[in-house]
């Protein structure tokens, strides 16, 4: 699909339609076709004939690359704008069998929504879209979508109407905003940002920090630090921006806008933290294309049956480990469960690597992977259970991501589940039928492994495993032969 904005035009392309949506091709170009329309009321002219050369490319592509579904989605630029229905009809022209569709605010907002959904499915707060002409505005409750608005504060717009003074741009939001009591609703709860300026934002506070985790997605600032980063980029010249690690080149003059948002929304809403997601209007766009029992998949879940099918060896397997483990976790809280099965989902993905960099291949792979429904902390959980299946050296380098990310009792189940997934592998060689002959008991003080014989045995390898993961549950380890 193509994302025909004011500030960019993106293609998108998909593959397949998982739950988890993978985009395999991303292109954008600047062209800030609607810069000047506050003043002009028409779009860009020097940007006009760019964004058909532009569309032209991106239809070649999605042919070239056997797209099935083309569909252009046109913001608040060409619907505001006087000279956007001839645009969109001389675009037609050029793309005669590609469907074009200019939002009104309402399904701007809607699209929006349902793409952040589809990575946050309880999301609970505000949702604010900020784009390069408006900025959507949507109540979500526990992931149900509610009250929404588009108001014309887009990072391009905002400082036309305020004639590029900064200072002028915040009593022009803070009026918009007053006008929407609503907001006030989203207080203490979470505030939800999508869009490249924002994104741009929480790039600068990744570089600036030193962040483990270079990934927007999820990335979490409290209200406080929020608030600091606005000010610091409201204040900052363009000169002082360019030298900003992290700042984008081709946003620098839009960032100071979109800080300015940023600041009076937390201000109406009251917000306790804002919460960045990737996802928005396109992935929305992509969900309505899913079936609804696709569709309802938790995200994470989703992600571990996918990345197993793509990289393990058995899908069979991992629901086998989800039953073989479950007596050593008998008090566990539905986030946890979850945790489990998608790290038993997960366990082999390193099955056809070299053997020598298998942890660190699983590791990265986990962490780095284009899942939407995993947040920072669950990326590290599950990185380092999987690497430690494969029992890496303890000081590697490449662990200390994971463990700047998680806090010591985190720590202590991620290495409890990577030795019970280490030693399942051991006595079944990754097979369901061995370790069908094999199970888990705790009884008092006491962690017994039970073999019932035919190929399953305990060496010595075995012996230290079942002892190591017993004293990390604090118990005496037993090997029962049957």
């Amino acid at each position: 699909m193509v994302d025909l904005g004011s500030n960019s035009v993106r293609l998108v392309v998909f593959e397949g339609r998982g739950r988890n949506p993978l985009a395999i091709f991303n292109e954008k170009a600047v062209l800030g076709l609607g810069r000047g329309l506050q003043t002009t009321g028409m779009l860009n002219e020097e940007a006009v004939p760019q964004a058909l050369t532009v569309m032209s490319r991106y239809h070649a592509v999605a042919r070239a690359m056997g797209v099935d579904r083309l569909e252009v989605l046109a913001t608040a630029a060409v619907r505001d704008a006087e000279n956007g229905p001839a645009f969109a009809a001389s675009l037609g022209e050029r793309l005669p069998d590609v469907p074009i569709h200019i939002l009104d605010g309402e399904e701007e907002a809607r699209y929006s929504a349902e793409g952040v959904l589809m990575g946050f499915p309880s999301a609970d707060g505000i949702l604010g879209d900020l784009g390069g002409g408006s900025l959507e505005l949507v109540e979500l409750n526990q992931g149900k979508v509610g009250r929404m608005v588009s108001l014309p504060l887009g990072a391009i717009r905002l400082a036309d109407r305020a004639g590029g003074d900064v200072a002028k741009a915040r009593g022009i939001a803070e009026a918009e905003l007053a006008n929407q009591p609503w907001l006030s609703e989203g207080k203490e709860r979470d505030l939800y940002l999508v869009g490249g300026a924002w994104r741009a934002l929480a790039k600068i506070h990744i570089a600036q920090t030193a962040y483990p985790l270079s990934i927007v997605h999820h990335y979490v600032l409290r209200r406080d630090e929020a608030r600091d980063l606005c000010g610091l980029v409201m204040a900052a010249t363009r000169r002082t921006l360019e030298r900003i690690p992290g700042a984008p080149s081709k946003r620098l003059q839009d960032l100071p806008f979109a800080a300015v948002a940023l600041r009076r929304l937390l201000r109406a809403t009251g917000a306790r933290r804002v919460v960045f997601s990737a996802n928005g209007l396109r992935e929305g766009w992509y969900s309505r294309l899913l079936p609804a029992a696709v569709r309802e998949e938790d995200p994470l879940l989703a992600a571990g049956r996918e990345m197993a099918a793509r990289y393990g060896r058995d899908t069979t397997m991992p629901q086998a480990l989800v039953d073989w483990t479950a007596p050593l976790w008998q008090q566990e809280s539905p986030a946890a469960i979850a945790l489990r099965q998608a790290a038993c989902w997960l366990s082999d993905i390193g099955s056809h690597d070299h053997p020598d960099y298998r942890a660190e291949q699983s590791f990265l792979r986990v962490l780095r992977q284009p899942g939407i429904g995993l947040d920072h902390h669950d990326r590290a959980f599950l990185a380092l259970a999987v690497a430690l299946r494969y029992e890496p050296e303890p000081e590697a380098g490449w662990l200390t991501c994971a463990r700047m990310l998680l806090d010591s009792a985190a720590m202590r189940q991620a290495e409890m589940l990577g030795a019970v997934l280490r030693l399942a592998y051991t006595l079944s060689g990754g097979t369901t039928a061995l370790l069908g002959r094999t199970s888990l008991h705790i009884s008092g003080t006491t962690l017994t492994l039970r073999l019932a014989g035919g190929g399953v045995f305990a060496g010595d390898s075995v012996q230290r495993r079942v002892e190591t993961l017993a004293a990390m549950l604090g118990l005496v380890g037993v090997v029962d032969p049957g």
